[in-house]
C-alpha cells in the first residue's frame, strides 16, 4: 500500500493595509494639510483621495490574488477597498471615531504589527509615517502609499503604482532589500504660515528598490544664490503681456516672484499676469476658474532630491488644471545641482490620475540658468 504524498500549499503572503482616508485631503483648497482640518476642507468642496492612491497601489496586486491575503481595518480604513477588488480579507481593528483620528491609525498599526504580516501597506503622509512609527517595533517591514500634501518621509514609493509593484515583487519571492528609512514630519500649523520646520522622528524598516521608492527630500536653502538671480531674470524677461502666469510653489519659484518684486506664497500657488499679482494662495478650483484659454502658462520646480513635480505639496494642481494648461505651456525651472541631486533619476509626476502622468512622460526642456536650457526626462521608461 503507497503512502501519499502531502501537497504543499503556496504561501500565503499578509499584507496589512491601513488607509487614512483624510490624507492629504486640505491640499486642493489650499489648507496645506490634513492634520484636524478634514471637516473644514470638506466643507470647502475637497474630495478624499487617499482611498483613490490607495486602488492604484492595490491595483498592481490583482494578478496574486490567490497568494495574497489582507489584514485591514473596517470601512474606509482599508476594508471598503479591500473587498470592492476582491482580496481574501480579515478585519483587526474597528476605528472608534469619525472622521478616524491618529489614534486609530496608531492602534490599528499596533493591532496589525501583532498579528505577523509580512508587510505593513498604509497610505497617508508625514503625519500618518510618524503615527505608525511610534507603535510599530523594529521587526516590522513597513511601505508608504503616498498620498498626504508633504512627503518628506523616506518609508514612502515614489507613487502609489509604485507601492504596488513593490509588494508584488516580495509576493513573488523575488530578492528585495530591507533597509531603515527615516521619517519626518513638519509643523503644519507654521507650514500654513510659510515656514518649513522639518525634524527626524524615527526610522522604519522598508523594502528598498531604487526605482519606486524615493529618497528623502533635500532640505536647506539652495546655494547657488547667483544662480537663482539669473534665472529670474531670464524667466522675467521672456514673460508675455496679457498670459496668465501660474506660479508653482518653492524657493525657486519664489526667486522668480522676488524679481518681479511681487509678494509670495512660498508653500502655496499664485497667479500672476502683466507684472501683476491677480490671485494670491488659491485653490484647485479658483485655478480653474482663472485659467484662460491658449493663454495660461505655468511655472513649475522640482522636489530636490526626489524629482517629483506634481503630488507633493501642491494639490492645487489638479489634473484638470495641469490638463487645461497643456504640456506644451509647463515651463520647468530649477538649478543644475537640483537636477544632479538626483543622480540620473528622472523627474515624477503623480497627480493621481494616471493617464495624465502617462501623457506628461518623455524629455522636458528645464531653464537652468539664464538662457541656459538642459533636456531632462520625465517618468521612467517602460
Amino acid at each position: 500500500m503507497s503512502e501519499s504524498i502531502p501537497t504543499l500549499k503556496p504561501q500565503v503572503f499578509k499584507l496589512g493595509l491601513i488607509i487614512n482616508p483624510w490624507a492629504g485631503i486640505g491640499g486642493s483648497v489650499a489648507l496645506k494639510g490634513s492634520d484636524g482640518v478634514a471637516e473644514a476642507a470638506l466643507a470647502l468642496g475637497a474630495v478624499p483621495l487617499a482611498p483613490q492612491r490607495a486602488k492604484a497601489a492595490l491595483t498592481e496586486l490583482l494578478p496574486y490574488k490567490e497568494q495574497l491575503h489582507i489584514l485591514t481595518v473596517a470601512g474606509a480604513m482599508g476594508e471598503d477597498l479591500a473587498l470592492e477588488l476582491g482580496f481574501s480579507v480579515t478585519v483587526h481593528y474597528q476605528s472608534v471615531s469619525e472622521p478616524t483620528t491618529a489614534s486609530d491609525t496608531e492602534a490599528a498599526a499596533r493591532c496589525l504589527s501583532a498579528e505577523g504580516i509580512d508587510l505593513l501597506l498604509f497610505a497617508g503622509g508625514d503625519g500618518t509615517a510618524r503615527n505608525i512609527c511610534a507603535v510599530v517595533d523594529e521587526h516590522t517591514t513597513v511601505l508608504g502609499i503616498p498620498a498626504g500634501c508633504k512627503i518628506h518621509s523616506g518609508v514612502y514609493a515614489i507613487t502609489p503604482a509604485a507601492a504596488g509593484k513593490v509588494v508584488a515583487q516580495m509576493i513573488k519571492g523575488e530578492l528585495v532589500t530591507v533597509q531603515e528609512a527615516q521619517v519626518m514630519d513638519i509643523d503644519e500649523v507654521a507650514f500654513r504660515q510659510g515656514a518649513v520646520r522639518a525634524k527626524r522622528f524615527g526610522e522604519m524598516q522598508i523594502p528598498t528598490e531604487l526605482r519606486y521608492v524615493q529618497s528623502v527630500k533635500s532640505s536647506g536653502k539652495e546655494s547657488e544664490a547667483l544662480v537663482l538671480d539669473d534665472l529670474a531674470a531670464f524667466v522675467v524677461s521672456q514673460m508675455d503681456p496679457d498670459v496668465r502666469y501660474v506660479m508653482g510653489s518653492g524657493s525657486t519659484i519664489a526667486a522668480v516672484m522676488a524679481e518681479l518684486g511681487l509678494p509670495n506664497t512660498l508653500l502655496g500657488v499664485d497667479v500672476v499676469e502683466n507684472g501683476q499679482l491677480i490671485a494670491s494662495d488659491v485653490t484647485a478650483n479658483q485655478l480653474q476658474s482663472l485659467i484662460k484659454p491658449a493663454a495660461t502658462k505655468l511655472l513649475i520646480t522640482l522636489i530636490g532630491g526626489q524629482g517629483h513635480i506634481f503630488g507633493r505639496g501642491n494639490q492645487q494642481l489638479s489634473p484638470a488644471v495641469i490638463r487645461a494648461i497643456g504640456r506644451e505651456n509647463i515651463q520647468l525651472v530649477a538649478t543644475k545641482t537640483k537636477l544632479q541631486q538626483l543622480n540620473g533619476r528622472p523627474l515624477i509626476s503623480d497627480s493621481g490620475d494616471a493617464a495624465l502622468d502617462q501623457d506628461l512622460q518623455g524629455m522636458m526642456k528645464v531653464l537652468c540658468g539664464y538662457n541656459d536650457y538642459v533636456m531632462y526626462r520625465l517618468g521612467y521608461e517602460d
